[in-house]
């Protein structure tokens, strides 16, 4: 069997059978897709034994947000993202995968997502760099999809900018998600993300706690329930998480040098007794040192230490 690397010279542990195999059903079987949803055998529920949840993030690329650490097509490798993908679930204690249906249906055929937590992502019309980035359109799952795949739930991605009307569509399509994903008993996952424009006019993320506790307030608002509701949240001051009784998952963001600051900064938000458990990428699938099951289980090992879990 011919030996395959991806760019950090990682040797890929999708065999060169299986990657065939995959671009061979892509091209000549499209009905598989749909078998392998039917056939993937489903979780019982959303919460691990601990009362945890550790979702890996995957939907970056359908957004055209394929950089990391200044290599900007380093997402762009498609074999490399699943392999790593595949890596960070093989560790036990990461509970599942988000992401677009590109990549979900890649893992259901290449057999990776049986007994796992899949949050289908869907909006993704927001391209990043684009004039029109708030106006984030819903560009892939959609409530119905979800269900009728089997999926686990459904997750948005909901930027404010106050001087910006595109905000309002957004707002809109999220609140019909949050309604219909309820209706079928599903998870809806908001992530909520204060911006505003620089003088350059480009997009810049708020940091400071009063724009994170009133987007966070803005999304618990949203739709006809917030029964199945979740919010996705920056590791932020406890006054942050103190505006809502909804559970929150910790998101990963853009990595920095320094996975160690990282991983103490979630650490801290963990802690918060409204917080379950991290959804994290990129940090994850490319540490500077290539090691992607090192780095799973070290944000592991945090979350464990925050909840006060054993292995």
């Amino acid at each position: 069997m011919e030996r395959h690397d991806d760019q950090d010279g990682r040797v890929l542990v999708i065999s060169d059978e299986q990657w065939w195999g995959l671009l061979n059903t892509r091209a000549s079987d499209p009905g598989a897709v749909r078998r392998a949803y039917l056939a993937r055998r489903r979780r019982e529920r959303l919460l691990s034994d601990q009362g945890t949840l550790f979702l890996v993030a995957a939907d970056h690329p359908a957004r055209g947000a394929i950089g990391v650490s200044g290599d900007p097509l380093a997402m762009a490798d498609r074999r490399s993202l699943l392999d790593r993908l595949l890596t960070a679930l093989a560790d036990p204690a990461v509970d599942g995968v988000l992401g677009t249906p590109d990549v979900i249906e890649e893992l259901l055929l290449l057999d990776g997502l049986h007994d796992r937590v899949v949050i289908g992502s869907m909006n993704r019309g927001g391209l990043a760099g684009a004039d029109w980035e708030i106006d984030d359109r819903f560009t892939a799952y959609d409530p119905t999809a979800i269900a009728g795949n089997g999926l686990d739930g459904g997750k948005m991605l909901l930027r404010l900018v106050d001087s910006d009307a595109g905000t309002i569509p957004t707002l809109e399509s999220c609140a019909a998600a949050v309604s219909a994903l309820a209706e079928r008993g599903l998870m809806a996952m908001v992530e909520p993300l204060p911006y505003e424009r620089d003088a350059a006019g480009d997009l810049v993320p708020r940091r400071d706690a009063t724009a994170l506790a009133r987007a966070g307030s803005v999304a618990a608002g949203l739709g006809v329930t917030s029964a199945y509701t979740w919010l996705k949240l920056p590791a932020a001051p406890d006054e942050v998480l103190d505006a809502t009784t909804l559970p929150a998952l910790v998101l990963g963001g853009v990595p920095s040098d320094r996975p160690e600051d990282d991983m103490a900064s979630w650490g801290r938000s963990l802690r918060h007794p409204t917080v379950r458990g991290l959804v994290v990428g990129r940090a994850l699938l490319y540490p500077p040192d290539g090691d992607v099951a090192k780095a799973v289980e070290a944000a592991a090992e945090v979350l464990r230490t925050a909840r006060g879990t054993s292995a």
